[in-house]
């Protein structure tokens, strides 16, 4: 029986400027020091969004951003910060950033963080996305052969959702692509101290 901390609390702050109104996480109820940090990454996080859309001059020019939060259990926090921007042009551009952490400790993990030292994880999350594209019939601008080892991905419940920015692999119309894989595809590769096998034990 495993003993994990109670979840972390999330609430909404709001920041606004001119044209723009952004709700972000604020975490509390944990370990003062890993939910500052936390806080902390989620401030600049959303700053490095707004930054990311560029200036609001056009006269229609709009922003909203927005948050997500995948999992809060087992001591593992998975929250996406998403941020939708007009700026001019023919339609408006939506980025996502997501940041999975041990929250009794405010460690931040990275995509190679959750496998094993040396472990070929860019394949093993690329074949089933080769899968799936085929199956969903997604027209990509190149065939597919692997994510980046630093993908965009976040963690919800018992999967690994791998994800891919608005004209990373294929036209704006298919939006944000999203890809969720098993985490019990992928137990050779996954170590005892890794928040993915927290998520598969009861």
């Amino acid at each position: 029986m495993f003993n994990f901390p109670k979840p972390v609390v999330v609430q909404a702050a709001e920041a606004s400027f001119p044209k723009a109104l952004i709700y972000l996480p604020h975490i509390s109820g944990g370990k003062k020091e890993a939910d500052a940090h936390m806080n902390q990454v989620f401030v600049a996080g959303t700053q490095h969004l707004v930054n990311t859309q560029g200036p609001l001059t056009d006269p229609r020019a709009e922003m909203y951003g927005f948050f997500e939060v995948k999992n809060n259990q087992k001591d593992v926090l998975s929250v996406s910060l998403i941020n939708y921007a007009y700026t001019g042009g023919a339609h408006g551009a939506t980025i996502e950033k997501s940041y999975t952490f041990q929250a009794s400790t405010g460690h931040a993990y990275t995509l190679k963080q959750l496998f094993k030292p040396g472990a070929d994880y860019v394949k093993a999350l690329s074949e089933p996305i080769k899968r799936a594209i085929k199956e969903r019939n997604i027209e990509t601008f190149e065939p597919f052969q692997a994510i980046r080892p630093d993908q965009d991905f976040y963690l919800a419940d018992r999967s690994i959702v791998i994800y891919f920015q608005q004209y990373e692999i294929a036209p704006y119309v298919y939006g944000l692509l999203y890809f969720p894989i098993s985490i019990y595809e992928l137990t050779d590769i996954i170590p005892d101290n890794s928040p993915l096998n927290a998520l598969m034990n009861v």
